[in-house]
This record gives structure tokens, C-alpha cells and sequence, in this order.
């Protein structure tokens, strides 16, 4: 059965966004970068909430003719060839190789861990991510911390998110700078 498997950036006051909505403040060096890279081959799907996604379809498809960055020019072909689905109650088509699903999440996110393949890795979405938390649907939680100080509000999971005891699965620093700080239900 697959795993629902919640990737998030943070910065260091535990924020998932600068205070007008910047998120130009995460650090892809080589190790990070080359970590991404092998999520990405753990995960046969990358999930997303549909703000979310509106901004990786926004930049994903062109990156390398906007940005001349390392991470970004190594990510842009896996990002389109990866098979994607948006949750989503709004949005009615979306190009690159998505599906939209809709409905009550414990029914959806079930069907989605019993298709055949490799797990799913939700990118983002305090909103997704909180209510996925309190149904139980998510396997594994998998937080960067980056050092940077932004003081905006949005946090990792919206407000009211339920308490829940995770065990944490593995501590490590990429590029001497950034914390993961991977976690399992416990």
C-alpha cells in the first residue's frame, strides 16, 4: 500500500511563507537538491492543494528558461514527467500530467494508497496538510528548517490543527545550513 508522505519548508520561526506571501527564501544546495531528487524517485506521485499547485504550475514548466538555478534545472524535467494530482473542490482541468480528485478525503486518500505504485509526496498546503493530519492520512512528515527568520503567519498546518505524537525517524543537515527532521505516526 502506498504512503501519503508530507513534505514541507520551513523557516526557522516556523513559518511556510514571508509575511506578503514570499517564498523565495528556501535554500536548494547540492545536498538538499540531490535529497529532492531522491524523494522524487521514492514517490510515483507529487500531491498538492490547489493554491499550491496553481504556483508550481506556474513555474515548473519553464523554470529553466526563468531560472539558471542548479535545483531548479534538475527538478523542472522530473516535475513534468511525474504524475500529479491536485485535491481540489474549485478547479476543474489542470495540463501537465495531473488528475483532480475530489470528495470526502478519508475515501479519495484510501483510493489513492491502494493504487499500485510508489507513494504519494504531498508538496505544501497548511489547509491539505491540517486536514489530512486529522483524518490520519498521512504516513510520514518530512520537515526542513531553513535559517532564515521571515515573521509571517502561515504556518506548516492551518490553525485548529489537532495535537498529534509523531516519532521522529531521522535528524540530518544538508549543505552545513538546512535541518530535516523526519517524522512517522506514532
Amino acid at each position: 500500500m502506498r504512503e501519503i508522505v508530507y513534505m514541507v519548508h520551513t523557516s526557522l520561526d516556523g513559518c511556510v511563507e514571508g509575511p506578503h506571501g514570499e517564498f523565495d527564501w528556501p535554500l536548494m544546495g547540492p545536498e538538499l537538491s540531490e535529497h529532492s531528487r531522491e524523494m522524487s524517485e521514492r514517490c510515483g506521485e507529487f500531491a498538492y492543494g490547489r493554491k499550491v499547485w496553481e504556483m508550481m504550475a506556474a513555474f515548473w514548466p519553464t523554470a529553466e528558461s526563468v531560472s539558471d538555478d542548479p535545483h531548479d534545472i534538475a527538478f523542472a524535467p522530473i516535475w513534468r514527467s511525474t504524475p500529479k494530482v491536485v485535491f481540489s473542490r474549485t478547479l476543474e482541468k489542470a495540463d501537465w500530467n495531473t488528475r483532480i480528485v475530489d470528495g470526502p478525503l478519508p475515501g479519495v486518500v484510501a483510493g489513492l494508497k491502494a493504487e499500485p505504485g510508489k507513494d504519494v509526496l504531498l508538496m505544501g498546503g497548511a489547509e491539505l496538510a491540517a486536514e489530512l493530519t486529522a483524518h490520519g492520512l498521512i504516513d510520514e512528515y518530512l520537515v526542513f528548517v531553513h535559517p532564515v527568520v521571515l515573521g509571517g503567519t502561515k504556518r506548516p498546518f492551518a490553525d485548529g490543527t489537532a495535537r498529534l505524537g509523531l516519532e521522529l525517524a531521522e535528524s540530518r543537515v544538508f549543505d552545513g545550513r538546512v535541518v530535516l527532521l523526519r517524522y512517522r505516526r506514532a
